[in-house]
């Protein structure tokens, strides 16, 4: 009978430790969500609500940084990491996809009180109610994973 043997790489000090600056940008990133109160369940219902201006200014610069961002890369032809050219190409749109997936986006938005980029930092506070949440999200994920072949895009 023969032996299978598995050769298991030892990973450099050096890739671990690069890993480190996007823990720290993450946890960054997790600080300015919960100073802003963007987390804040309260905010986002006021937002739903039309009741205060709050997140549509954070979410109307997130747009245009986001826009400046493109321009910039746009105007400098800035490459990627393996010199290779940014390209986005425009798709042709079909509104049937940008609603439905609007309104799933939305509801799970309103029902939970946090779409999916916050989810860790809300963790990360406490709520640990929102574990039930990224449960849910890694099986959305995992279901359009499979029913990706199937759908129109």
């Amino acid at each position: 009978m023969a032996s299978i043997q598995v050769k298991t790489a030892a990973r450099p000090a050096s890739l671990v430790l690069g890993q480190i600056k996007f823990l720290a940008a993450g946890l960054y990133f997790g600080f300015v969500l919960v100073k802003a109160e963007v987390l804040s369940w309260y905010r986002i219902q006021e937002m739903f609500r039309f009741q205060t201006f709050h997140m549509y200014g954070v979410i109307g610069t997130a747009v245009l940084v986001a826009a400046l961002s493109l321009w910039l890369l746009r105007r400098f032809k800035v490459k990627t990491f393996d010199s290779q050219d940014i390209s986005l190409k425009p798709k042709a749109p079909t509104y049937f996809r940008y609603i439905s997936g609007g309104i799933l986006f939305g509801l799970g938005w309103a029902l939970t009180g946090a779409c999916p980029g916050p989810i860790a930092a809300l963790i990360g506070t406490g709520s640990s109610v929102f574990l039930v949440v990224l449960a849910s999200a890694v099986a959305g994920t995992w279901l359009y994973g499979i029913l990706r072949p199937k759908l129109p895009h």
